[in-house]
């Protein structure tokens, strides 16, 4: 199945976000659980939450990277941006501020043709 760069670019910014936000959801949880009331039901519900994403981000990334022809620095970076919280933001703000986030030149958004 092939997709066009500009939904491998889309995906990825939405999972980038997504993944950040579970970021914050599991860091307020944590800190409910260690410094406010000891509740666990914030990192009970984000922790699978956060870690599904992540698996989420990482198999997006590799796809943007294919689909979008990043270099292997930059898809090293998109990837090592998963680890630190909030960083995917920061990567995918670079990523777009470079232009990597946008088809590269002369290739075509339209479907191939079939082949008779």
């Amino acid at each position: 199945m092939s997709i066009s760069p500009r939904v491998a670019a889309v995906a990825f910014r939405v999972v980038a976000i997504f993944e950040a936000l579970t970021w914050i959801g599991l860091l307020v949880g944590m800190y409910v659980k260690y410094l406010g009331s000891r509740s666990e039901a914030g990192v009970e519900f984000f922790g699978p939450v956060h870690g599904g994403a992540f698996i989420v981000y990482v198999a997006v990334t590799l796809a943007a990277a294919v689909h979008l022809r990043w270099n292997v620095w930059s898809t090293l970076l998109a990837l090592a941006a998963s680890v630190p919280p909030l960083a995917t933001l920061a990567a995918d703000w670079w990523l777009h501020r470079t232009g990597r986030l946008t088809p590269a030149p002369g290739r075509s958004e339209r479907t191939p043709d079939p082949v008779s």
